[in-house]
């Protein structure tokens, strides 16, 4: 009898724990990943260059980047810098914005990227997405998933609480996502990769119901292993379908109508999950998100972080256009922009009861 196996595409090795950038240069040193110790190290401006010092006596043949933000533009100019350069592979050290423009342009100029994550704010440091700024607003790119990532949970604990409770709201969004895939196999006849849901899904409900708060060593280790998840859970699928439905839709509306608005991806994703949980009538599912989001001091209505009612409204009727294709919730039900606003109506009134 045949073995019928299946080879899924994940990092080489993780590394999640306090001080594990102490052992950055040894990891480095592995032949597998680098046999010349050649190595481009893309750094914020921020975290990034605080830590140069620290690490630069592990990395000696290291050249090093900065990277001044988030955009197609500048990742761009930073493969175009490392062009020549004969590296053997690449790191990219700081937040989400600086790794997803790592990635960028490593894929760029063929390199495999180590991340190492200065914050927990979402699953970009695994994921096969690169999610830049550029002149329409923000756009997604598909390149490799990194061979390595690197989270110390003593530089996670130096980082604005805010921006890792972000990284909650962004996993736990992988059960509306999840729920969204799901519907769509019932209504169209979409194919669902069930292992992919299994990991993206179980990654939500472990920070859903953990009890812990962000001081805690064992909240941050589940959330930083959670990320690694949802990035091979997309991995797994070939797509952003685990972790991403009708919550990123809402999400990317936002960013593509307001663009000069400074909400938390994290943030925006998980009200866009409580919202699209309420839609399905998923009424206990919805409760527990808004419970959870609370708990972590995450908005669970559009004015706590800068939108009208009118806006979200908006933007969760524009959601579908950012998604072309993709089946959720939203386009299931096609509501008017009436039709919303009183949906959100009665869920402002459910999460305030």
């Amino acid at each position: 009898m045949p073995v019928l196996t299946r080879l899924i595409p994940s990092p080489v090795f993780v590394e999640i724990r306090p001080g594990a950038l102490d052992a950055l240069g040894g990891i480095l040193a592995d032949q597998r990943l680098s046999t010349s110790g050649r190595i481009a190290v893309a750094i914020s401006t921020g975290s990034g260059s605080r830590l140069r010092e620290r690490l630069e006596p592990q990395l000696p043949s290291a050249d090093w980047y900065e990277v001044v933000d988030g955009t197609l533009d500048c990742a761009v100019r930073l493969a175009d810098a490392m062009r020549g350069g004969h590296y053997d592979l690449m790191v990219g050290l700081g937040g989400g914005k600086i790794i997803d423009a790592a990635k960028y342009a490593a894929a760029r100029v063929g390199l495999p990227i180590v991340a190492v994550s200065t914050n927990l704010a979402h699953d970009g440091i695994c994921s096969p997405v690169a999610t830049l700024d550029n002149d329409a607003g923000r756009g997604s790119y598909g390149v490799p998933g990194p061979i390595g990532i690197v989270v110390d949970l003593d530089v996670i604990r130096q980082a604005p609480v805010r921006v890792v409770a972000a990284g909650i709201g962004d996993v736990i969004s992988n059960i509306s996502a999840c729920a969204d895939w799901e519907l769509s196999q019932r209504v169209t006849g979409e194919k669902v990769d069930g292992l992919a849901v299994a990991m993206a899904r179980s990654a939500g409900e472990n920070l859903l119901r953990h009890p812990g708060t962000l001081k805690d060593a064992d909240l941050l280790t589940a959330l930083a292993e959670a990320l690694v998840l949802s990035g091979i859970a997309m991995n797994i699928s070939g797509s952003t379908r685990p972790s991403s439905g009708a919550c990123h839709e809402i999400s990317h509306a936002l960013d593509v109508l307001y663009p000069k608005r400074s909400a938390q991806h994290g943030e925006q994703v998980g009200l866009g999950a409580a919202f699209a949980s309420h839609l399905r009538g998923e009424r206990e599912l919805t409760g527990l998100i808004v419970e959870r989001l609370r708990a972590h001091g995450l908005p669970v209505r559009a004015e706590q972080i800068g939108f009208t009612e009118a806006e979200f409204t908006d933007a969760v009727h524009y959601a579908p256009n950012t998604r072309p294709g993709r089946f959720t919730i939203l386009e299931h039900l096609d509501l008017s922009p009436s039709a919303i606003r009183d949906a959100y109506a009665d869920y402002v009134q459910a999460v305030n009861s």
